[in-house]
């Protein structure tokens, strides 16, 4: 079994203005000389953990967390009273990528994205294959429309029936339509009405990463900024369809023909399916596709030795065969 490198503290960090009164939170770990990489995490909303340095080998690269708009350390935050979402969107976010980029003086770095960070780093490989020098997706999503009706407009529900009931029984209108329900009550003038919706949705959210589901609220959640934050972000996006036309990356995929590629999948992801990274392989066949038979969505031990392996042979500059 690889295990995780051991915890590290970043060498660098500072907060990028990437334009729309937005400061973006970035750190640098690892070693200043080394293979450049970059961690988009999930979400939308999820921001960056220290476990992240972890999958890499600090004395091999130069490891690169930031924290996507809203969340995380950037600012403004999405927990704030009257937040303007407008300026955060898909191309924003592919911007902001780009702008850290040539911040930091990064030619070409392998990007590393789980769940929504697998879409995002899909949709940023595509648009600039030439900064990509490898790209290593976990917990795959590839931004149809149909995964994001799957686990939030109630796909899922007959796998979780309880907890989906709990969700849409919660507010008024909720069984009709979940997202627009929420996304309203999210931006109430009333923060109690605001602190209630956030709290159902993550319990929802706190549900469905592994099997059995768990019965309450998950940690993470415990934090009412952090929760509020995330759950305006998951539902901005899903609301407006993530920003991205509807099969695009996968129609778009012949653009990654250049790129080596790893993808990690959890067999009994159930919220994020294997036909999800099954649909890509078809269509990016050189990727290497790695089964972890005991793994939900979460992080396993068998899922991080898939990554540290593949982020290991990178690192030696091994391809995916």
């Amino acid at each position: 079994m690889r295990d995780r490198y051991p915890e590290l503290v970043p060498y660098d960090q500072g907060m990028l203005d990437v334009g729309d009164g937005n400061l973006v939170y970035w750190e640098a770990s690892g070693n200043p000389d080394g293979k450049p990489a970059v961690v988009l995490h999930g979400g939308p909303g999820s921001g960056t953990s220290p476990g992240q340095r972890r999958l890499f080998d600090p004395e091999a690269y130069r490891i690169v967390l930031f924290d996507q708009r809203g969340c995380g350390r950037s600012t403004p935050h999405a927990s704030e009273p009257g937040i303007d979402l407008s300026v955060n969107t898909t191309p924003h976010l592919l911007r902001d990528i780009e702008l850290l980029r040539s911040h930091l003086g990064i030619d070409q770095w392998l990007v590393l994205g789980g769940s929504w960070g697998c879409t995002l780093g899909l949709a940023y490989a595509e648009a600039h294959p030439d900064r990509v020098s490898e790209l290593m997706l976990w917990g795959v999503t590839t931004g149809r429309h149909s995964e994001a009706d799957w686990i939030f407009r109630g796909g899922m529900s007959p796998l979780f029936p309880q907890q989906w009931d709990r969700l849409v029984s919660a507010f008024p209108g909720a069984a009709e339509d979940v997202i627009e329900t929420y996304h309203r009550l999210l931006h109430d003038p009333d923060p109690e009405v605001c602190r209630r919706a956030a709290y159902e949705w993550c319990m929802w959210e706190s549900a469905t990463p592994d099997w059995p589901p768990a019965t309450g609220l998950a940690e993470h959640f415990e934090d009412e900024r952090y929760a509020l934050a995330f759950a305006r972000l998951v539902i901005h996006y899903v609301y407006n369809d993530l920003f991205l036309e509807d099969g695009r990356l996968l129609a778009d995929a012949h653009l990654l023909a250049g790129i080596p590629g790893t993808m990690v999948h959890g067999r009994w992801d159930l919220g994020a399916p294997l036909g999800n990274a099954w649909a890509l392989k078809q269509v990016w066949p050189q990727a290497e596709l790695v089964v972890v038979d005991d793994a939900g969505h979460s992080a396993t031990p068998g899922s991080v030795d898939a990554i540290v392996e593949a982020t290991d042979r990178y690192a030696r500059g091994g391809s995916a065969h």
